[in-house]
């Protein structure tokens, strides 16, 4: 998770803000300590009442915050006011903005979401991903850029839209393929241990 640079508003915005009954977080993460994949709901989540074990979570719960909570969104585009978990996430060459649809489809039904979007896709991408078959690496994926182009990848294979018109279909350059695979067995590693973990508690 990447932070923003030091912006006063933005600051002060951060610091008059709470989850409140927003929980989404919750399902979306993965939270090793707990044994709990990304994309499911976490056993310890009580609903509008909070965290379970609130007092006792996690570091990576502790230390988490969405960039709502960050002071990065307008103060009605919290997570559960939008239906999506939106972060900034740092990558080999940069920035992108990550939005995690809390359910299949939520972006294309939030005109907040697809606001949050337009707002940022001219300055990094936008990639929009669901909490459904986390664990699969070939679940399709959407970037949104600029000049209104929009990736869809599937597995190794992207389909390229401009202005919501199909104008490309084709794989992966073999070099990204390479990377795709190691990616895709140092996952399948974690997640064995992680199962693994799971079965001995």
């Amino acid at each position: 998770m990447a932070r923003l640079e030091a912006d006063p508003e933005r600051e002060r915005r951060a610091a008059d803000r709470a989850c409140g009954t927003c929980s989404h977080c919750c399902t979306v993460l993965r939270v090793d300590e707990l044994g709990k994949a990304a994309g499911r709901d976490c056993v310890h989540q009580r609903g509008e009442r909070g965290c379970g074990i609130h007092a006792t979570r996690p570091t990576i719960c502790r230390a988490y915050r969405c960039l709502w909570l960050q002071g990065g969104l307008e103060e009605d585009e919290r997570p559960d006011r939008t239906g999506g978990v939106v972060d900034l996430e740092t990558t080999g060459v940069g920035l992108r903005l990550a939005i995690r649809e809390v359910r299949p489809g939520a972006f294309d039904a939030s005109p907040a979401l697809q606001a949050i979007a337009a707002r940022y896709r001219t300055q990094m991408p936008v990639r929009i991903t669901d909490t459904v078959d986390v664990d699969d690496p070939d679940r399709p994926f959407r970037v949104l850029l600029a000049d209104d182009v929009e990736q869809r990848v599937a597995g190794d294979r992207i389909e390229i839209f401009r202005e919501g018109v199909l104008i490309e279909r084709k794989r992966l350059p073999w070099a990204d393929r390479l990377a795709r695979r190691v990616s895709i067995a140092w996952r399948s590693h974690r997640l064995r241990r992680l199962a693994k973990g799971r079965a001995q508690d």
